[in-house]
């Protein structure tokens, strides 16, 4: 039993509690951890769920972390694997060795397995796999096979198949004595002698029918069936659109082979969410749990972009040295206009950017949102560059140059808004990534032709 102190959270962690593990227990579980009372350890962990194991896990410093996982060794739950981030997870099953976690993987279901499996090395996934029980190995080996990040990928193998001349009697007495069913499903898909699924039986739908009733005379005949080779982006848009709570997921000749349900969707959905919003910040990964070097490492690559961005300003600007020697306030207003250019360009860039991956931008409304940005991009110049161009004309008593700073503002960010859509469809259409291309690209452009835009304009009409 817990001891009372964990439970009586204050008033403001009541709410912090339903949704994973306190702060207050984790340092309890630290000091039980690092006393080596073993016994305290368990019992403030035998509460937690898979879920909350993993996050314990991930808060511990690397040497209460290996702790944790030894005296867990022998009860260590599998679906912790799949909660824990896939850094951590590498350090956890390093630990544990191979036949653990081939023993792990066995008692786990088909799509967390190969959720596991994928991420590991080649030579890793091997050995694993020797160990594994020969009927799991081979459907590990067929779906790893398939494309990552694929719908085979994320199906699970267990499903529920029945025929259509079956009753619903028959159906329930099936489910009642067969072994083999998923641990959690929603929906009986219906398959013809070919095993092709040709209709789907809602188990709220089979619940309610007289147990005399054909399948066939409920089942739900439009089906939305997943290729198995649809990358996993397409799919969560699919569930998405039609609302599904589970789908079958047919090979190359149609027949049924597994299934998605709609928690491997959630998943998806935060994952493409999380890479989209690194790749936009130009990190490839989340690098929270990565060595020092690593980290290091992984972000300088693009920090060498940024620096050569830099340079090539530099080198713009080095060629407007007189003009700016002879009118000192250029030095200081010249900065504005390359910056409000580079952010409403990564505005753009992240709308469209969004669009393009929910589909909702074509070739249908590919002109119309050009035109709406150019027009955006033109409104926020002229606000803008009105205002700028009204403090930079009062601030330094030189109307002229109000009406250069604001020229160069407009011109700016209509040039931002026109490739911030530009870009990500181009990268888009030569089979790139638009997150982490298509921000680089117009960040230089819009510093680039910031300044020379307005350097150039103040040396043909001030200087």
């Amino acid at each position: 039993m817990v001891e009372k102190e964990f439970h009586q959270e204050p008033e403001s962690e009541k709410d912090e509690s339903l949704y994973g593990v306190s702060q207050e227990t984790i340092g309890a579980l630290e000091k039980a951890l690092e006393d080596g009372r073993t016994e305290d350890v368990l019992e403030l962990i035998a509460p937690f769920h898979a879920p909350d194991v993993a996050v314990v896990i991930e808060y511990l410093s690397p040497q209460l972390r290996d702790s944790l996982v030894e005296i867990l060794r022998s009860q260590f739950d599998p679906y912790i694997f799949t909660h824990l981030n896939e850094i951590v997870r590498e350090e956890v099953i390093e630990q544990l060795g191979i036949r653990d976690v081939a023993e792990a993987i066995g008692r786990l279901k088909s799509d967390d397995a190969v959720a596991l499996i994928e991420d590991l090395e080649e030579e890793q996934q091997r050995k694993i796999l020797d160990y594994v029980p020969s009927r799991d190995r081979l459907i590990l080996e067929e779906v790893l096979t398939y494309p990552e990040e694929s719908a085979a990928r994320l199906m699970q193998r267990e499903i529920v198949c029945v025929p259509d001349f079956w009753t619903v009697e028959q159906s329930r007495k099936y489910m009642m004595v067969e072994k083999n069913l998923p641990e959690k499903f929603y929906d009986l898909f219906v398959v013809d002698p070919k095993h092709m699924p040709i209709g789907v039986v809602p188990l709220s739908l089979l619940l309610r029918q007289p147990p005399s009733t054909k399948i066939k005379d409920v089942m739900l005949e439009n089906i939305k069936k997943i290729p198995a080779t649809m990358d996993q982006e397409e799919v969560a848009l699919l569930f998405q659109k039609y609302g599904l709570v589970s789908a079958p997921v047919v090979d190359a000749v149609g027949r049924i082979i597994g299934m998605i349900t709609v928690d491997d969707v959630v998943n998806v959905i935060e994952e493409e969410a999380e890479k989209d919003i690194m790749l936009l910040s130009r990190v490839t990964e989340s690098d929270f749990y990565e060595p020092l070097l690593s980290t290091s490492y992984s972000r300088i690559r693009w920090l060498l972009i940024t620096l050569i961005n830099t340079l090539l300003a530099a080198t713009v600007i080095s060629q407007f040295q007189p003009t700016i020697q002879k009118m000192v306030a250029l030095a200081v207003l010249m900065p504005i206009n390359a910056a409000m250019g580079g952010n409403a360009g990564m505005q753009v860039v992240t709308v469209t950017v969004r669009a393009l991956a929910t589909r909702e931008l074509g070739v249908a409304n590919m002109s119309r949102a050009i035109w709406k940005e150019v027009l955006v991009g033109l409104i926020n110049g002229v606000v803008f560059g009105g205002v700028m161009g009204t403090i930079a004309a009062f601030w330094f008593s030189d109307p002229a140059l109000g009406m250069v700073l604001g020229g160069a503002l407009i011109f700016n960010m209509m040039w931002a808004a026109v490739w911030g859509v530009v870009l990500p469809i181009l990268i888009d259409k030569m089979r790139m990534d638009p997150a982490i291309s298509a921000g680089p690209f117009l960040t230089t452009t819009t510093d680039l032709l910031g300044f020379a835009t307005f350097l150039g304009l103040a040396w043909f009409f001030l200087i």
